[in-house]
């Protein structure tokens, strides 16, 4: 029968996650799944307990929470990787403010669903991404995205706001943000032999489709493509800021001559003038470096989620 290990993080959406923990195990339960629920004590516990989890030989490991936890429970899947032969696949529950990596693979957001999805166990092998500098000069996976410049900031200003829903909270940031960060730095970006110079709003490199619980950065990005698609936005006035914003929205922003996306495994950033604050799934991992490299790492890890739709 197969072993769930379910890493439950409290403090995802601001106390969130504890509220859900007891619906995920009625759920579970109902459902007739073998499983054992762990509770997260700090920041970066995720990743001790999923790595343990995989060398404990749990089959399938869960992250219960938002992007951050699941950023973490990939990290320590990965890890265990190099002590052994362990790969369990990551499965999703989406319990944080923000939960912006389950649309790329249609997990739903609904507890009863994803938890239904847990139960079918289908899986699907995905590319996911490193990015090394900042704070991170040893190198981060992620699985969704790395942000460099305005949405950032924004993820730094939403953490200070109280407990609302995911999108709003991120729509109130981005008003503030146009406030604090409307001057972004010239980068130049060099990414599979080409080089791109210019002055920046945000440069945000998608391996999932969505940012900000409802902001479709790359609504045409595939996880398991083998490219990332980079959106770059160019520097804009206040007030044009406003009037992209319903374009990030509905995911039209490349019909606009401010923004470009460009397809790439591997690219490197770098401030020429200013710095870049940076963020990767939603935790902050620079604040005043000037340097990021970004290399996509094809088809590593399988991930619980519903099948895809025949064409």
């Amino acid at each position: 029968m197969t072993r769930y290990k379910v890493i439950a993080n409290p403090n995802a959406g601001h106390g969130k996650g504890a509220k859900a923990i007891p619906e995920i195990e009625r759920l579970l339960k109902e459902h007739g799944l073998e499983f054992d629920l762990v509770r997260t004590e700090a920041v970066g516990h995720g990743i001790q307990l999923a790595r343990q989890a995989a060398l404990d030989g749990y089959d399938v490991v869960v992250a219960a929470g938002g992007d951050g936890t699941v950023n973490e429970v990939l990290n320590g899947l990965m890890e265990a990787r190099r002590a052994g032969p362990q790969r369990p696949p990551l499965g999703v529950l989406c319990t944080g403010r923000g939960n912006d990596f389950a649309p790329a693979l249609a997990i739903p957001e609904a507890l009863p669903e994803g938890c239904r999805v847990l139960k079918d166990d289908h899986r699907r092998t995905i590319d996911i991404g490193r990015v090394t500098g900042g704070k991170v000069p040893q190198g981060r996976l992620f699985i969704n995205t790395v942000g460099i410049g305005f949405d950032a900031v924004a993820t730094i200003e939403v953490a200070k706001l109280p407990t609302w829903g995911g999108f709003f909270s991120f729509l109130i940031a981005i008003l503030r943000t146009i406030f604090l960060f409307y001057k972004g730095p010239t980068v130049r970006i060099d990414y599979d032999g080409q080089i791109l110079t210019t002055p920046t709003l945000l440069v945000s490199v998608m391996n999932g489709k969505r940012l900000g619980d409802g902001f479709w950065m790359a609504p045409e990005s595939r996880p398991d493509d083998g490219l990332f698609d980079v959106v770059v936005g160019r520097q804009v006035s206040r007030v044009r800021i406003l009037t992209l914003i319903p374009h990030f929205m509905k995911g039209t922003q490349n019909t606009q001559p401010e923004v470009t996306t460009v397809r790439a495994a591997r690219l490197a950033i770098t401030a020429l003038d200013g710095t870049l604050p940076a963020h990767c799934d939603g935790e902050i991992i620079s604040v005043d470096g000037t340097h990021l490299e970004v290399e996509l790492l094809p088809r590593r890890i399988e991930v619980v989620c519903p099948k895809e739709p025949k064409a």
